[in-house]
């Protein structure tokens, strides 16, 4: 069993030699088949040149670019399983610094746990600027931190994992594929901040029957630049997490408990009852919010709601008619693992 380090890039031609720089000191495994795939992702400058550039010549590991020409997280990350020529596939991003021993241990930890389907590490941050106050309170939305409070089964706790370091059963993608999964959202597409991508994958592998795993040996840095601890770029995440949560929570949520699915539930999964949550919550609890909209309100964690609330409408009007459909072939899938106890309205 071998690794795929796959890193999707979209004009990354000056993050990516610090990361291959990082991936190439790894230690302990001369044992063990492994490869670099660098997914070009309609890049518009030399990011391909740079990645054969910057690999060392004669490293163990062999380094190759794919291309994709459809712009979108989503559509790089399946262009790399597709590339794969090993059953396991770690995704590190072009500002991921992995640690040394990063190959050896995913591949000892699937390897000790085959119930598995994801795995992901803890990630600390490297901000080319001082941080701002707010972003210890917030680290979570870059990815960074730990994920659990101690490694193991995050399956029926945490639910998902960050795509930053995810690493993916080659064979349950494969399987879930085959059975005719397509997930939903593009992920991040060029310059907007759109989400979930990682979340989907993490959802659609538990319906399946994999469990997930987080392993705090499992380490890796987080390179910030400056313009992305601006409150500014905050606030755009938590609209594209609003869109994302939206998305899924309609078309995913109740199919993952073995218990009997809630009103809750079957109010939450049709597009109408989160749409009027969405604007009243913007109407009643962040009015005066509203009231000044376009100033920064740095610090103002208020407004990161309003945010994601906005994002919550806007998914409604982009998706509303496929979410219901969705939904459906979600519940009649033939990927997805069925309870017994399961009642579907």
């Amino acid at each position: 069993m071998g690794t795929s380090i796959v890193i999707c890039c979209h004009n990354s031609a000056k993050r990516l030699p610090e990361t291959l720089a990082h991936l190439a000191r790894q230690v302990s495994t001369d044992a063990l088949p492994w490869e670099v795939i660098v997914v070009d992702n309609a890049s518009t400058d030399d990011t391909a040149k740079v990645a054969l550039a910057c690999w060392p010549a004669g490293h163990p590991a062999p380094l190759r670019v794919e291309a994709e020409p459809n712009p979108g997280l989503m559509y790089a990350r399946r262009r790399g399983l597709a590339a794969a020529r090993y059953d396991l596939v770690s995704f590190i991003d072009d500002d991921n610094w992995v640690c040394p021993e990063w190959v050896g241990l995913v591949h000892r930890i699937m390897s000790e746990h085959p119930e598995v389907g994801a795995l992901g590490g803890q990630v600390e941050a490297v901000c080319e600027v001082e941080p701002p106050p707010w972003f210890e309170q917030h680290k979570g939305c870059y990815a960074v931190g730990r994920q659990a409070p101690e490694s193991g089964d995050v399956t029926d706790t945490r639910g998902h994992l960050w795509g930053a370091g995810l690493t993916i059963r080659r064979e349950a993608w494969i399987r879930l594929l085959s059975a005719g999964y397509r997930p939903l959202l593009s992920d991040r597409k060029g310059k907007a901040l759109s989400s979930g991508g990682d979340t989907e994958i993490c959802l659609a592998l538990r319906l399946s029957g994999w469990r997930l795993w987080y392993d705090e040996r499992l380490t890796m840095k987080h390179y910030l630049p400056a313009q992305r601890l601006r409150w500014a770029y905050l606030r755009g995440l938590h609209r594209g997490f609003g869109l994302a949560w939206t998305v899924l929570n309609a078309t995913y949520r109740g199919f993952d408990r073995p218990e009997p699915r809630t009103l809750a539930d079957r109010r939450w999964s049709t597009w109408w009852w989160p749409a009027a949550s969405a604007a009243r919550g913007l109407v009643t609890h962040y009015l005066r919010y509203l009231l000044t909209y376009r100033s920064l309100h740095e610090g103002e964690h208020e407004i990161l709601h309003v945010e994601a609330q906005i994002g919550r409408i806007v998914a409604f009007m982009r998706y509303r008619n496929q979410l219901e459909r969705a939904r459906r072939e979600i519940r009649t899938a033939p990927w997805r693992l069925r309870r017994a106890v399961e009642q579907l309205p």
